[in-house]
């Protein structure tokens, strides 16, 4: 793993503008950081849906969801340990985020997954929007439940790319910590 290796990515540029780089995806290892990041879009459904109580109002209830949705990933402190599904999975978003597609390993590099997960994460937005504008309870559910699951696929492989990764660099083993006692 190098510095070479590196590259501008969609993933990357979007870990960028959440502030996710060098040490501070650590702080998104923590599993705190992940299992509370699934709150960010029912809150940002929440506010949305708070016009019909709050009117005017409820544009500040969005804003203070959007200012959780960008700090949250930093206002943890690192994990005490990265050897759990949600540090492992922010951890393979990091690899996926600094290095090239063709730097993966083949299974990941032209993987379909990532596009089909976000197709999903799509059309969730999609019925999840058409929910919030017809006070459809259903449809928002519906919308953020597909969103979120999505999501959850996403990492589920990420996981897998860092357990991939990490046997085949010790740099990225040793983002996973603390080591297990030696038999």
């Amino acid at each position: 793993m190098n510095a070479s290796t590196t590259t501008t990515t969609t993933d990357s540029r979007v870990a960028r503008l959440f502030g996710l780089q060098g040490e501070h995806w650590m702080r998104h290892a923590n599993p705190w950081s992940v299992w509370t990041r699934f709150l960010a879009l029912p809150l940002l459904a929440l506010a949305a849906w708070s016009r019909v109580w709050l009117g005017w109002w409820a544009v500040l209830a969005g804003v203070a969801a959007l200012v959780f949705t960008v700090v949250q990933p930093l206002i943890f402190p690192p994990p005490r340990s990265t050897r759990n599904w949600a540090s492992k999975g922010v951890l393979g978003e990091r690899i996926a985020a600094e290095r090239a597609p063709a730097d993966l390993p083949p299974q990941f590099g032209t993987s379909r997954v990532p596009a089909v997960t976000i197709a999903w994460q799509v059309l969730g937005m999609a019925i999840l929007v058409v929910g919030l504008l017809r006070l459809d309870l259903l449809l928002t559910v519906a919308g953020i439940a597909i969103v979120q699951c999505a999501k959850a696929w996403f990492i589920d492989r990420a996981v897998l790319l860092f357990e991939d990764m990490k046997a085949r660099d010790p740099a990225y083993a040793a983002w996973e910590y603390p080591v297990p006692p030696a038999p």
